[in-house]
């Protein structure tokens, strides 16, 4: 039987990762992959090798590893999460990292209005430490 792979897909505070964290409560032998940890740890642990601009390679590297093992040493479903992508990068998701051969493939678009985003970002308590910048919260 193949193995569920379920993407989160939407901005900032849309709740991407409390879906995530709920559905793996609640989907049997499923965890959640999600870069705002892997992007915490390397803050944490790894400050100087942060980049200045560009791309964070040294986080997408980490993610991919970890998938990488889960996808080769465990039979566990994989839920997504973080995955504010365009569509291209969604494409090479689906198509690269988890192809229709080896998972059935759900993809969770949250399309929240941005006044209730707005909100959400003044009223959060959760930490921007791992943000290089916080340009594009301004964007709501």
């Amino acid at each position: 039987m193949k193995r569920l792979v379920i993407i989160t897909v939407g901005k900032t505070h849309s709740g991407k990762t409390t879906f995530a964290k709920q559905l793996e409560k609640e989907l049997d032998h499923s965890f959640v992959v999600d870069q705002d940890n892997h992007a915490t740890f390397i803050h944490t642990y790894y400050q100087k090798l942060l980049p200045t601009s560009g791309t964070n390679t040294l986080k997408t590297s980490l993610t991919k590893f970890i998938v990488n093992y889960a996808k080769e040493y465990t039979d566990l479903h994989i839920i997504v999460s973080n995955s504010n992508l365009s569509r291209k990068g969604r494409a090479y998701l689906l198509e690269e990292i988890y192809p229709k051969e080896e998972f059935v493939r759900i993809l969770v678009h949250f399309d929240i209005p941005d006044e209730i985003l707005n909100e959400r970002v003044r009223n959060s308590k959760r930490s921007t430490n791992i943000l290089r910048k916080l340009i594009h919260l301004k964007k709501y």
